[in-house]
């Protein structure tokens, strides 16, 4: 198999796993694209990752060099065309990994945020030690809703329920015990509002400026699902305007291109996401709540046995 996009800290594990399954890898860094192609060349299975758009011509350009299946080490697809990629001929699946990762993660950035802690840190960095003019919540007195209940939802809802706070769902597939609501009634409902939802033309821009204005004035949003799942130029709006509470971002549209970057020194051509990073209530990660141990393990494993199971007619569930 050929592994694209294949960072070092992957690389180290495709070399330590894939003898176990008697694969021989074959590990470029760069992304797919039309001047690495050939590598491909006798490979029906090739491994690529998330943090950049695969074009069509690549696609085509792989499946006439005989590829037929792509295993995105990501769980999301807003990288790829996967109704083109299936019009060349190219099967196209995700992988499965710890959800725990991002679920710790969630509730890391939901309390900091419930606790201003961007604000106390760096206030705390140039030894002001005063407390801050606004108090902390605590997430047993507040009403959080969860947007989306897979696997990584689900381990969120898990986590919760030892706050001892009100839970509320929303799903078009209830799959966990939890009070499912519709969207709005949710918003309207929810103290602290969290994503986790796929990205799709369903749910582009699921948060837009109008249900933004549904929610509670003080509430609060975190992401770390998709960046468009929000409106993000809208959720500027709202927080300049004192319509929400604040926010924590894992994930932000328009991010390709910056996060994964050394931007030190550069300008950030994004001005929403300049502005966001500028707001005491706001927390910006880049798109790392994935990045564990457990979790990068999970997807080279998972990524190499999909492969596996095409080249045996197995095809993952």
């Amino acid at each position: 198999m050929t592994v694209y996009g294949c960072e070092p800290d992957e690389a180290v594990l495709f070399q330590q796993l894939a003898p176990r399954f008697g694969v021989i890898p074959t590990i470029e860094a760069a992304p797919a694209s039309g001047g690495n192609v050939e590598l491909a060349l006798g490979n029906r299975c090739i491994s690529i990752g998330h943090k950049t758009q695969v074009a069509n011509p690549v696609l085509l350009a792989l499946s006439q060099a005989g590829v037929e299946y792509i295993s995105t080490r990501s769980i999301g697809y807003n990288h790829i065309d996967v109704e083109y990629a299936e019009s060349v001929g190219i099967c196209v699946e995700n992988v499965a990994y710890s959800p725990d990762s991002v679920a710790d993660y969630t509730l890391m950035l939901m309390l900091m945020v419930l606790r201003n802690a961007k604000s106390t840190i760096r206030r705390a960095d140039v030894h002001d030690y005063r407390l801050n003019e606004a108090r902390g919540k605590e997430l047993r007195d507040l009403t959080v809703g969860v947007i989306g209940t897979g696997r990584i939802g689900a381990a969120v809802i898990d986590r919760l329920r030892g706050f001892r706070c009100r839970i509320l769902a929303c799903d078009t597939r209830p799959r966990v015990d939890a009070d499912y609501l519709p969207l709005d009634e949710l918003l309207r409902s929810s103290d602290v509002i969290t994503l986790h939802a796929p990205l799709n033309a369903d749910t582009h821009h699921l948060l837009n400026r109008r249900r933004m204005e549904w929610m509670k004035s003080d509430a609060i949003i975190v992401n770390t699902g998709r960046g468009a799942l929000v409106d993000t130029e809208g959720l500027v709006e709202a927080l300049e305007s004192g319509r929400l509470g604040g926010a924590a971002l894992d994930v932000v549209e328009g991010e390709e291109g910056i996060f994964y970057a050394d931007c030190r020194g550069k300008s950030i051509e994004s001005k929403p996401l300049a502005r966001l990073q500028e707001m005491p209530n706001v927390l910006i990660s880049p798109h790392t709540a994935y990045y564990t141990d457990h979790a990068l393990a999970d997807t080279v494993e998972n990524s190499i046995i999909n492969c596996l199971k095409f080249e045996s007619g197995k095809r993952h569930g």
